[in-house]
């Protein structure tokens, strides 16, 4: 019996030794380093013609990255960013551009917004009229 006890006691501190202390306490006090200092920020916008994104084929498609810096396929990128920052992430909130005029013609243009913004999972869909109202709505954003 006593050399059971023994046994068990020199074959913990060996556990302990090799493994480290395997209490909850000394589980949990595992420091967790960040993969980033910035939420993530990666998008995926599609253009396509039709008159909801379920009816449409994407015409176009670009990906959209803005943090730390501005990158992806998007064409301007970092305008992209910048427009999509001022307006608070909100897409409906973007600025129409003044002085565009646009016919009056019915070719519905459906655009698309998936992915996470400031660390925010977001789904976007908005169907303009046409190609330049689209175009109209902001000036970098949907221009691709």
């Amino acid at each position: 019996m006593r050399n059971t006890a023994r046994w068990a006691a020199t074959l913990g501190l060996a556990a302990t030794a090799v493994c480290g202390p395997l209490t909850g306490a000394a589980l949990a006090d595992q420091p967790t380093a960040p993969n980033s200092l910035y939420a993530p920020s990666a998008l995926v916008l599609t253009v396509g013609h039709g008159e909801s994104a379920a009816l449409a084929t994407p015409a176009r498609a670009v990906t959209l990255t803005c943090a730390p810096t501005a990158s992806g396929t998007h064409p301007a990128a970092a305008p992209a960013c910048a427009e999509l920052r001022s307006a608070g992430g909100d897409f409906d909130a973007l600025a129409t551009r003044d002085g565009v005029q646009c016919t009056k013609e019915y070719a519905p243009v459906v655009v698309t917004v998936d992915g996470v913004w400031q660390g925010r999972r977001v789904s976007y869909e908005h169907t303009f009229p046409n190609e330049c109202v689209k175009s109209a709505r902001s000036s970098s954003l949907f221009a691709f």
